[in-house]
């Protein structure tokens, strides 16, 4: 009697994966921490694509070492020759593609856009503090406020002609997701980068209120600014990113550290789901790079909540390593290669700093009791 054939059917789905798909030889054996090939970009970023960053306070490290590493990052709003460059960032210079301070939730990117269109007018937008004004959209941006409302209202409209260059240019948005939690105007659903009363303005219950945007929420307000970009150019691409940094305070009622874990793993599952919906829509994992237990909380500082330069260069190393080729070699290649890049690598490259990040989330402190 004849023998039947072997089946060619494997025995598990799960047989002949590559290494990556599986926790073992992807994570424990791996050799090192970022695991290789941890991140396989969806389409090269050429380093003439003009790149459009935002985000939330860890953004200001990925738009500065993208910029480092020779890739054409936007900045239509740069330091004038009259601000000390010593002070550029603390007044919300060359941290992004724009003057426009940290944009910690998807909801505060989506209204920026519209306004700078005439498409949205925030409600409430100067507010003031021992006879200074600020903008309201971006109050960490003119340490000490300016002189006078009108003052306020001038550089709002340069800024926002600004933010229109910008996106006219924009072939890539670089987006880092940071937050779920934050302050609107209730009558308007006006969104605001701090609560009324931590920088300027005052906190009315009456006419502020708390909001934990949802997952679904998130997703849709990030089409619409996809469809802002889309309209000036139909093939720009997007990158997103979730910011490691836990919250510094939460006024959610939950315990701070659930509040975290609940706010991260929203954005994450957001921008997940959009990079597998949508071919023009990437996501790096800088958040599980940092935050993952195998890091064993190396990447953090002291007080387990900034994330150390080391942790920063780690990240980037990975995303770069991914865009350079160097994630088709074999992980022993990969080692080599590092090693000889380590080794030539010139000392007097000062990484970034947690001192150097403006951060007026970290504010919230301060009003601990």
């Amino acid at each position: 009697m004849a023998k039947k054939p072997a089946s060619a059917t494997p025995v598990s789905p799960y047989q002949g994966l590559e290494d990556r798909a599986f926790w073992r030889a992807g994570v424990v054996e791996a050799g090192s921490y970022p695991p290789p090939d941890i991140y396989r970009p969806k389409y090269p970023i050429d380093k003439d694509l003009p790149i459009f960053t935002a985000g939330s306070c860890f953004a200001q490290h990925v738009g500065r070492t993208l910029a480092q590493a020779g890739y054409n990052v936007l900045d239509t709003e740069p330091l004038p020759a009259f601000v000390p460059a010593d002070l550029a960032q603390k007044h919300g210079y060359r941290l992004y593609s724009a003057r426009f301070g940290n944009i910690y939730t998807v909801r505060q990117f989506l209204q920026l856009l519209q306004e700078a269109f005439g498409k949205f007018h925030p409600a409430d937008p100067i507010w003031e503090k021992d006879g200074m004004f600020y903008d309201a959209m971006r109050p960490g941006v003119t340490p000490g406020g300016l002189a006078t409302a009108e003052y306020v209202r001038e550089a709002r409209e340069h800024h926002l002609r600004s933010i229109q260059e910008a996106v006219a240019s924009t072939g890539m948005v670089v987006f880092t997701l940071g937050l779920t939690e934050t302050w609107q105007h209730t009558p308007s659903g006006t969104i605001y980068p701090t609560a009324p009363g931590t920088i300027a303005g005052e906190i009315d219950p009456e006419v502020h209120s708390f909001v934990n945007f949802r997952a679904a929420e998130i997703r849709k307000d990030f089409l619409m600014v996809r469809k802002i970009f889309q309209a000036a150019n139909p093939n720009v691409k997007f990158l997103l990113t979730v910011s490691p940094v836990p919250l510094t305070a939460t006024a959610s009622g939950a315990h701070v550290l659930p509040a975290t874990t609940y706010s991260k793993s929203v954005l994450r599952t957001v921008a997940g789901e959009l990079a597998e919906d949508f071919d023009d829509i990437d996501y790096f994992p800088s958040f599980e790079i940092v935050s993952s237990h195998p890091s064993a909380g190396k990447f953090f500082e002291r007080n387990m909540r900034s994330v150390k330069p080391y942790g920063v260069r780690q990240v980037m190393k990975a995303f770069l390593t991914a865009h350079s080729g160097e994630a088709k070699k074999t992980p022993k290649e990969i080692r080599q290669l590092r090693r000889a890049a380590r080794r030539q690598q010139a000392e007097s490259e000062t990484p970034a700093t947690q001192d150097d990040l403006i951060c007026e989330e970290e504010l919230l402190d301060a009003f601990r009791k």
